[in-house]
């Protein structure tokens, strides 16, 4: 007998080599969380600044004239992964603290949980991924519901995690 599969949501969208591919990529992203309930999440904010970073350093440095580049997002219920794909070479560095410019890169390691950069065939992949996305305020409920379970100091903060997540059993 066949079975369905359940893959986890993903959504992607190509992007031209223009100014205003950013802003739209920014969209792109922000309806994509708005469908998946994350937009107005803890880490809703995080999430849009860090696909605005990447989609501008693909089309300043990875995007070659009349290419593309590629925003894939990814959400499996635990951890929401950004991903732009874009044709051009070199891999992209974090700055100097002498460096003016090339912030980007520092926000995204600051504001995400994971970030790196992968091969591929043709150009690179610069990604970023963030556990829980649904940011702070399933947190704040978990530890209310721990806190009047009597919760105390030093007690395993993973159950709060594990709360937020509808999966607290006794203990």
């Amino acid at each position: 007998m066949n079975e369905t599969i359940q893959l986890p949501p993903l959504r992607e969208r190509f992007f031209r080599r223009d100014r205003r591919s950013v802003p739209a990529a920014r969209k792109f992203a922000y309806e994509t969380l708005a469908g998946w309930g994350l937009a107005e999440s803890g880490r809703g904010d995080d999430v849009l600044l860090c696909v605005s970073e990447l989609a501008t350093n693909a089309l300043v440095h990875g995007v070659p004239p009349g290419r593309h580049f590629r925003v894939f997002l990814r959400y499996d219920g635990a951890v929401l992964r950004v991903e732009v794909h874009d044709s051009g070479s070199g891999v992209p560095r974090i700055v100097d603290e002498a460096d003016e410019g090339g912030r980007g890169l520092l926000l995204v390691a600051a504001l995400s949980d994971k970030w790196g950069v992968g091969e591929r065939d043709l150009g690179k992949v610069v990604w970023c991924e963030f556990v829980r996305p649904y940011g702070n305020e399933r947190i704040r409920a978990a530890m209310t519901l721990y806190a009047e379970d009597g919760a105390r100091i030093g007690d395993d903060l993973n159950d709060l995690h594990r709360a937020a997540e509808g999966d607290l059993r006794d203990h």
